[in-house]
């Protein structure tokens, strides 16, 4: 895996990470079943998170520990990365 992209250290968006980027989660802004189903797929605090594809329109793929998911946009779009 890929280290981190560290030129921009600012807090963004998940769904606005550019595909081939890494990043690492800093937060979920949601409901408690949301966050529970998304730290039970590994998306946990400082989790590195590649981006595999990311377009205009659809899920957005990623890899968190070796394993490959899908996300919906509005998913993508409670989780806070660096």
């Amino acid at each position: 895996m890929s280290e981190p992209d560290t030129t921009d250290n600012t807090a963004r968006l998940l769904s606005t990470v550019q595909s081939g980027q890494t990043v690492r989660l800093v937060r979920i802004d949601a409901g408690h079943g949301l966050k529970s189903r998304l730290i039970a797929m590994g998306l946990v605090p400082n989790a590195q998170i590649t981006v595999v594809r990311q377009a205009e329109r659809g899920p957005i793929v990623i890899i968190v520990k070796d394993t490959k998911m899908m996300l919906g946009r509005g998913m993508a779009q409670k989780i806070v990365v660096q």
